[in-house]
């Protein structure tokens, strides 16, 4: 496991991957039990989290459908399968154990990367924190507005995916790339590879004509599946189909009008000048 997929609370080892399809980190549930019941043996927090997931699937509970299982580093050197959730699902997971860390670690996911959990508490927050670190990072105005208009899109679009039988995480990512790979002639991970992004936000390297189409192509995507009232994922994937269907003609033809293609390379990284000179500092 590379160091950066280990993160660490207190004297607590936390186990993560990075999901680059949904580009959102995956933290091991026992590891988090482990930390928030202050358990030094690995085993007791293993049967604890075993006795409280049993708990919770018979009270319904969605935070346990939620959790996945990818293979991670054991003690003994091996991998093997493990519960993993994103800091969401963790924050309903936390709130089911009584513990006085469970305030401490909600503000340490948040500060290790994922604002996400407080913008849930207070949307403003996100468009804030995002407006400045877009300006700090040398954006423009315009692009700044054009960025904030397209997450206004996607966030419509998952709104309605979330109330017509669409599963965060995995099943969005799916219909996600089906829009993308529709509207763009390319899949989201070949887009990063083009580039040259790895752990990167996407969106926050295209131009502002990406983002354009991008936003095109979700808002469509919406209309038509509610025209459609689709709902679980054959129907939605249709309207993705077309949705993203409607994007590609607009942008065949601005590419023919023009003679420039809309998807490109560039993107907002540091040049290895700038990182050199950082260095050197």
């Amino acid at each position: 496991m590379k160091k950066d997929n280990l993160a660490v609370f207190e004297n607590y080892k936390i186990r993560r991957l990075y999901d680059e399809t949904t580009e959102t980190w995956l933290f091991s549930v026992v590891d988090i039990i482990q930390a928030l019941t202050q358990q030094p043996d690995f085993q007791a927090a293993r049967n604890y989290w075993k006795v409280l997931k049993n708990r919770l699937n018979k009270e319904g509970s969605e935070a346990v459908t939620n959790c996945n299982q990818l293979k991670m580093m054991a003690e003994d050197g091996k991998l093997r399968l493990t519960d993993v959730a994103t800091p969401e699902t963790l924050l309903r997971l936390i709130q089911s154990v009584p513990s006085p860390k469970a305030e401490p670690i909600k503000l340490w996911l948040a500060k290790v990367g994922h604002e996400r959990m407080q913008e849930m508490a207070d949307p403003s927050k996100s468009i804030d924190r995002a407006r400045d670190t877009w300006q700090k990072h040398g954006r423009s105005e315009k692009w700044i507005q054009q960025r904030m208009m397209g997450q206004e899109s996607r966030n419509k679009l998952t709104d309605y995916w979330k109330e017509h039988d669409i599963k965060e995480g995995e099943e969005f990512a799916i219909l996600t790339n089906i829009i993308h790979q529709e509207w763009a002639g390319i899949s989201v991970k070949d887009h990063k590879k083009i580039k040259g992004l790895q752990t990167q936000n996407l969106r926050d390297h295209m131009s502002e004509a990406e983002l354009i189409f991008t936003a095109l192509a979700e808002l469509s995507t919406r209309h038509i599946a509610e025209s459609m009232q689709a709902s679980g994922m054959p129907e939605n994937k249709v309207a993705g189909k077309k949705g993203g269907g409607i994007a590609k003609k607009a942008r065949l033809e601005l590419e023919e009008k023009t003679g420039k293609k809309v998807v490109a390379a560039d993107n907002y990284l540091p040049s290895k000048t700038t990182k050199k000179l950082k260095g050197k500092g």
